[in-house]
């Protein structure tokens, strides 16, 4: 049995079952561990650390799971033959290296507007959780009995939903399922085939694909302009209207009690005429309470509810609920109540006590502050920059609006990001239907150089700190000054010929 002296200072901000993790795999990976070589027991290691033996446990959950090494009964863990997995990351990594400019590889520093803190997530909560729940030997956890999502969850749920956001429903009207997508491929089966559905553009593309591969006829309107909407609602004549009330994505709106009203008014005109709303982000307010959902003010039963623990828990959850008003429950019993349940029970299971016990409440609460932080933090950061004209959509969600001043297009901005080691996306990578951003050159001014572009970048900070928001925005700085150098230098070129 060899001995690892693991280094577990550095910094604080990665945990410890990850330093513990990376150090063995980098082992294996040197030759310093051979094939077969036994590791030590998670008991002896945590001890010669001083760490929990859960720590351990869970970095050798990880390399068990990734084929780094082997469990055997009654002996102990041993080193695999990882030869062909080296292989296969030696040719991922010149495949990274062969592509186009940055292609293959993960930038540096991304602003994914889709992003959660990881690091913040309660892993010890959710470790002692599952521990407890596996020591029970429950028989029943072993069996999928309720396709619409277990009872008791459904019940947490909806104390959840009344209380959050002021929708009113029962257990019974909810169904869980594995991500929005899932739950809306269910609506297509409610709503019949053929329908005309109506998005507001820029808007989540996720949605506006799973609508298009329903076979549904997705119209679009200017989501900028939320006043004029009930007009082209007229002239687009659609069946369904599917809509982020509360915090539009990616714009970051809030839809005024106004348009709400006459949206739930227009719904009720016709029998088969039905509203989806999409709580995305509804959670991270950061002025004032979070505003109630549209379905909470719906009495004629027009509204479907959609909401996710994927941005308020973690992305890897993939649990999605949705909330039918009673016709359409009645006709998810008759045509899809036989459907199993795509959330496995025991994820329900952990995520119920989640939520029963005050844990999701406590986190949240957590989150909110954190979130709050690094949006100050990187609005501060882009104030000193003079190529920020305005920065909107700042009062929920992880990510902000930046509209720039640049001689640079979308596309060509981003991609000379990339090539520096920057993720960011341009508000053109959320058009319905989607759209390339205009190329360099697109548009030039009266003396025949480069035209000054609208560009409005978004931001997302959920996954970054004040250090790698200030390194990203100095590349970008760099990168913006160096363009508007060569630009001038070719202008003065060209007038002195």
């Amino acid at each position: 049995m060899i001995d690892l002296m693991v280094n577990l200072q550095g910094d604080s901000k990665i945990p410890l079952y990850q330093k513990i993790y990376e150090h063995i795999k980098c082992e294996m990976e040197d030759g310093r561990i051979s094939q077969g070589e036994r590791l030590p027991s998670t008991r002896m290691l945590s001890k010669n650390l001083s760490v929990s033996r859960s720590t351990v446990e869970l970095a050798y959950e990880q390399l068990l799971a990734e084929g780094y090494i082997k469990a055997e009964p009654c002996r102990g863990y041993f080193a695999c033959d990882i030869t062909e997995l080296y292989r296969l990351k030696q040719r991922q990594s010149v495949c990274g290296r062969a592509g186009d400019a940055g292609e293959g590889r993960r930038p540096e520093i991304e602003f994914s507007p889709y992003a959660i803190d990881a690091l913040s997530f309660p892993f010890d909560v959710w470790r002692r959780l599952s521990r407890t729940m596996l020591q029970q030997e429950r028989e029943e956890l072993l069996y999928a009995k309720d396709g619409q999502g277990e009872y008791e969850l459904r019940q947490a749920i909806a104390v959840y939903l009344h209380q959050a956001r002021g929708v009113n429903c029962r257990p019974d009207e909810i169904i869980v399922g594995a991500g929005n997508e899932y739950l809306e491929l269910i609506l297509g089966q409610l709503f019949g085939a053929g329908k005309r559905i109506l998005m507001e553009n820029p808007g989540y593309p996720q949605a506006y694909h799973t609508f298009c591969a329903m076979g549904y006829d997705v119209v679009t309107v200017d989501g900028g302009h939320r006043e004029k909407l009930m007009e082209k609602l007229a002239a687009k004549a659609p069946d369904l209207v599917y809509v982020m009330p509360s915090h539009q994505f990616p714009l970051g709106d809030v839809m005024t009690l106004n348009l709400r009203l006459q949206l739930i008014k227009w719904a009720g005109e016709e029998e088969n005429r039905y509203l989806i709303e999409d709580d995305y982000d509804s959670e991270y307010r950061y002025r004032g309470k979070p505003i109630p959902s549209m379905q909470s003010i719906d009495h004629s039963g027009k509204v479907v509810y959609l909401g996710t623990f994927s941005r308020s828990i973690a992305p890897s959850l993939r649990v999605s609920y949705m909330v039918l008003p009673p016709r359409l429950m009645e006709k998810y019993r008759d045509c899809c109540g036989f459907y199993s349940a795509t959330v496995p029970k025991m994820q329900q299971e952990i995520l119920r006590t989640f939520l029963t016990e005050g844990y999701f409440e406590r986190h949240l609460n957590k989150m909110r502050g954190i979130y709050k932080n690094k949006r100050d933090q990187l609005r501060d950061q882009l104030k000193k920059y003079d190529w920020v004209e305005a920065i909107r959509g700042d009062h929920a969600g992880l990510h902000i609006l930046v509209k720039i001043k640049t001689k640079m297009s979308e596309q060509e901005l981003c991609l000379a990001a990339k090539e520096r080691g920057l993720g960011i996306t341009g508000i053109s990578a959320y058009a319905l239907p989607p759209r390339q951003a205009a190329g360099p050159g697109d548009r030039e001014d009266e003396n025949g150089g480069p035209g000054g572009q609208d560009v409005t970048l978004l931001l997302g900070y959920g996954r970054l700190d004040g250090r790698q928001m200030e390194k990203g925005l100095k590349i970008l700085d760099e990168l913006l000054s160096d363009y508007g150098s060569r630009i001038n230098s070719g202008l003065r070129s060209r007038n002195t010929v």
